[in-house]
């Protein structure tokens, strides 16, 4: 039994170590996450490390829906300092799709 609970501890231990370090540098990761795509579009999506049901993983940047460009593309999570007010406000008009 503790053979089979071993590789899911470790990688347990390995998410919520990387959540933690996302929070520190200044990401929102853990909920709802302001990302911006490739072609600078900006949105909010739900982005739980580890859980991935609208997108493809790709370490610290995925592969998803752009809503507001309506294309498909990798997107990465912004630091909410580095956000205007307009910026953070637009984002949270523009929320891909609420798949959980």
């Amino acid at each position: 039994m503790k053979r089979r609970l071993r590789p899911i501890v470790i990688a347990a231990s390995v998410l919520a170590l990387g959540t933690v370090i996302a929070r520190r540098l200044g990401y929102k990761v853990g909920g709802n996450t302001v990302v911006r795509c490739r072609q600078g579009h900006l949105f909010t999506t739900l982005w739980i490390p580890g859980v991935k049901l609208k997108a493809i993983d790709l370490g610290i940047a995925r592969f998803q829906h752009c809503p507001v460009g309506n294309h498909w593309t990798i997107v990465f999570p912004v630091r909410d300092s580095d956000l205007t007010d307009d910026e953070r406000a637009f984002a949270a008009t523009h929320h891909d799709i609420r798949i959980p």
